[in-house]
């Protein structure tokens, strides 16, 4: 298996899985999906692979599709069903979906520093005050 593994989707779009990255691949797929909708490569509406398609293209398997499909549903990004397939949802803001990556992003990170919760929300205050104050 190469380093990267590329994944076209309608419109051109590609999914990039590597697999020597310190990053879980459903964690990739997630992240690449959201930035895809925040940049509106992907609308509202458009259809992602299926879940088996996806697994097969990218030599994974199928539950670690499932599981960055689940997770982009429970954000609100995409919605499932039987007839129509996995889709882009119209409930979330690019600019939200963006947030909760950063968020996300954020958070992991300083906790991998060693941070505790409360350190990590005094980090946020200041910086919101201190951002404020320009």
């Amino acid at each position: 298996m190469s380093a990267t593994e590329h994944l076209p989707m309608g419109g051109g779009l590609h999914l990039e899985i590597d697999p020597a990255s310190g990053v879980p691949p459903y964690e990739q797929i997630r992240s690449q999906i959201v930035a895809h909708v925040a940049s509106e490569r992907l609308l509202v509406g458009d259809r992602l692979p299926t879940i088996r398609a996806l697994a097969a293209d990218l030599g994974l398997a199928a539950g670690t599709v499932a599981r960055a499909y689940r997770e982009l549903e429970a954000a609100g990004v995409t919605t499932t069903s039987r007839r129509a397939g996995t889709v882009v949802s119209d409930g979330v803001a690019p600019a939200d979906v963006v947030a909760r990556q950063a968020a996300r992003t954020f958070v992991a990170s300083v906790r991998e520093a060693g941070l505790d919760d409360d350190a990590i929300l005094d980090l946020v205050r200041g910086e919101l005050l201190h951002r404020h104050g320009d």
